[in-house]
């Protein structure tokens, strides 16, 4: 009876105020403690087995690790992900108009819906890509939308996530784990799947090809097995059946990309880079890099190359532009948002900084250009030195930072120390887009193991769970 003593007074839980998990939470009541934990440790075995880690750079040593598993799943009614698929579309295909928009005429900047100097002025803004035409006019060929329920049991979106987001491989390694080790849970319950996820990437970046391309060739641009998501990209070579590739192994020549294989050089049409666009062609950003390919953009400009994301995608993830993401999508879609935003204060603004300064206390403050939970202030849980260094950096950058409310996240029972608890968890699903867009039934789920800890992220010490959409 893991469930006993189970209680999360004041929250959402996702397990235990979902009416569609009834069955589960039935079937979770006839494993006993010990079961449940012997059962757990078997799966974090094979996890170390397949090598199904991740780097955390501030580790000195900057060891691989087991990203952590909690065998409890997180359950979604067919009822709610629809709310959440229909949602994320409707984000993306706002983003794609976006982009395609700042890079092209500027309207939404000449109509005044963006400031100007937001867009113009940031680092991620590529004038390099002014004037690139797209197939089906797609920038975000993949997106992780970053969603939490709040107290009152509705779904916000915290962040969009539009460069190179990670964790699918998670996704589907944590539900062959589950069918694995629990099949007793998952037998007749109904789950939507998740094994076709590399199918549909392929497909995807085949439509977003150049056009001239009959069979385009696809392959996996990698930084390398030094990279933190190194093994997700292996991951996702293996489900698409691309090769894998780094830097060293593309050449361009007359503007066209070639792979070098040992029966001589061959054409590249289509690149799903997990590289950042700082390192992807030293022709054209940083000069000193390695990992990318001198020419890459020439290439691309040119319509020889595809590349997934595009280039010059990051000015739409930044944590300011998502503040304007409610009206961006009126003004593209003329519709409400599905998801709404968290309720967000922009500190490049007089009243956004002046609101944040007196209310830094209740406030959780974020840098904009920053991810993976650092430099983030959560002020109802900081120390009066930590809150007093947030407010001088505030009054020394202000445009650098955002405030949000501090939104009690949703909690999903968890195995920790030998016991069943309520943790913190936020949902990432996983859109691909090509001539449409596909949304992964489910997604991350992401939870913070530490006891009363809103960061849910692996750098921060926070795991995931399988995430069972019900048909």
């Amino acid at each position: 009876m893991i469930l006993t003593d189970y209680a999360a007074p004041g929250l959402h839980c996702e397990l235990t105020d979902n009416p569609a998990g009834g069955e589960i939470r039935a079937r979770l009541e006839r494993l006993s403690i010990d079961a449940l934990q012997a059962r757990a440790a078997a799966a974090e075995a094979e996890l170390y087995n397949l090598g199904i880690t991740f780097t955390v750079y501030s580790d000195k040593d900057a060891i691989d690790r087991i990203l952590p598993f909690d065998v409890i799943p997180r359950v979604i009614a067919a009822e709610e992900w629809r709310h959440i698929e229909a949602g994320v579309i409707q984000r993306v295909a706002a983003l794609n108009l976006l982009l395609a928009d700042l890079y092209h005429d500027q309207h939404i900047l000449k109509d005044g819906v963006l400031p100007p100097a937001l867009i113009l002025g940031h680092k991620q803004f590529r004038p390099e890509m002014i004037g690139v035409d797209l197939p089906h006019g797609t920038y975000v060929h993949i997106c992780g939308t970053d969603i939490i329920r709040g107290a009152d049991g509705g779904f916000m979106v915290l962040e969009d996530n539009a460069r190179t987001p990670s964790g699918v491989s998670y996704v589907i390694e944590n539900r062959h784990m589950m069918l694995r080790a629990f099949p007793d849970l998952v037998d007749g319950i109904g789950l939507r799947a998740v094994d076709d996820y590399g199918l549909r990437l392929r497909a995807a970046l085949r439509a977003c090809a150049p056009p001239a391309a009959a069979d385009p060739q696809i392959v996996l641009l990698s930084p390398g097995a030094y990279n933190s998501a190194f093994f997700e990209h292996v991951f996702l070579a293996r489900e698409m059946g691309v090769p894998l590739v780094e830097g060293r192994d593309l050449v361009v020549r007359d503007d066209r990309v070639f792979m070098r294989t040992i029966g001589g050089l061959a054409p590249v049409e289509m690149i799903y880079r997990r590289i950042n666009d700082d390192f992807l062609d030293p022709e054209v950003f940083n000069p000193d890099s390695l990992l990318g390919v001198p020419g890459l953009m020439r290439a691309y400009r040119a319509g020889n190359l595809g590349l997934a994301n595009a280039i010059g995608t990051g000015v739409a993830d930044d944590k300011a532009v998502y503040a304007y993401m409610p009206r961006i999508i009126r003004y593209y879609l003329g519709q409400e948002p599905i998801l709404p935003n968290v309720e967000t204060h922009l500190c490049r603004e007089p009243e956004g900084l002046a609101y944040t300064l007196d209310h830094l206390a209740e406030l959780v403050v974020k840098p904009v250009g920053e991810a993976g939970g650092y430099g983030i202030t959560i002020g109802p849980r900081a120390s009066a030195a930590e809150l007093a260094a947030c407010r001088a950096q505030l009054l020394a950058d202000p445009a650098n930072y955002i405030a949000q409310p501090c939104i009690a996240l949703s909690v999903a029972p968890t195995l920790i120390d030998g016991k069943v608890e309520p943790r913190h968890v936020d949902l990432r699903p996983f859109a691909i887009t090509g001539a449409g867009t596909w949304v992964l039934p489910g997604g991350l789920t992401r939870v913070a193991l530490r006891r009363g800890s809103l960061v849910v992220n692996s750098s921060q010490g926070g795991g995931s769970k399988d995430t069972w959409v019900l048909e």
